[in-house]
């Protein structure tokens, strides 16, 4: 339990420590290629005057000739050299802009506590997924999960614990559905599941999988409750009110938590 207090509270810290470092690497390379870009001109600089100056003072006739045999061919290994540098550099820059893309991404769009994709992400795919219902005519199913007294699991075991709970049940989530669902931590102790093409059956498999989850603490084990409710996507209907219905059942349980996992309600609505 020690290692998952430690990953919990200093994953923020990481993920954001870790941004930091790749944005002072790709400073530090643009530094020291504008820096060389100067000296490499400098020296350019220096080495035509160098060569030019006793030329012009000794009354050298031939100047071209000069510069051919002896400056032209140095001058132009310096600039070939310093052109492979940009390229390398230009290179290595362009590989750290990446990976700051994709950190700053994955911290757009991913719940840092469980590594699950966040309100923001969810929300926006739904919308997509709504304009995709419409135009196909596809169903299209949302289901909202809400963890029963999860508070108190806070309050008697510690955030840290509370975390992993989370983590795990957000790992149990994912391996409940399809590969073309898309699952959320919405906030909380909220998650949330967008649905396409889905049955009753379908979700009566996704709500029977997550049934008996057990979460093993130092203490104790904690057994992992839920309340569930669904609701289908209504032609015209908007997203706000798409999620107020979905919600409707997961909110009634918190004002009356029951000792079921999955409520009386939903069964009503399962079985209607």
């Amino acid at each position: 339990m020690d290692a998952i207090q430690s990953v919990t509270s200093e994953a923020s810290a990481v993920a954001n420590e870790r941004i930091l470092a790749t944005i002072r690497r790709a400073d530090r390379r643009e530094w020291w290629l504008w820096s060389c870009a100067i000296s490499v001109t400098l020296l350019l600089a220096v080495g035509v005057a160098s060569f030019a100056l006793p030329a012009l003072l000794l009354g050298v006739d031939s100047l071209d000739a000069f510069f051919l045999d002896h400056a032209a061919r140095g001058l132009l290994a310096l600039v070939l050299v310093f052109n492979i540098y940009v390229v390398y550099e230009q290179i290595q820059i362009n590989r750290i802009r990446r990976e700051l893309a994709g950190s700053l991404y994955q911290m757009a769009v991913l719940d840092p506590v469980t590594d699950m994709y966040n309100r923001r992400y969810i929300t926006d795919r739904l919308e997509a997924e709504i304009a995709r219902c419409q135009r196909r005519g596809s169903p299209l199913t949302v289901l909202a999960l809400d963890l029963n007294s999860f508070k108190q699991i806070n309050d008697e075991h510690g955030h840290a614990v509370g975390d992993y709970v989370l983590r795990m049940f957000g790992q149990h989530l994912r391996r409940s559905t399809r590969g073309s669902d898309v699952v959320a931590r919405y906030g909380g102790d909220e998650f949330l599941a967008v649905l396409p093409d889905c049955d009753v059956e379908q979700i009566q498999y996704v709500l029977h999988r997550l049934d008996g989850l057990r979460v093993e603490s130092a203490e104790s084990g904690i057994d992992v409750r839920y309340s569930a409710g669904w609701a289908d996507y209504i032609p015209g209907e908007s997203l706000e009110k798409l999620l107020e219905r979905a919600d409707e059942v997961p909110y009634a349980n918190k004002r009356n938590p029951s000792e079921h996992f999955v409520s009386p309600i939903v069964a009503e609505q399962l079985t209607s």
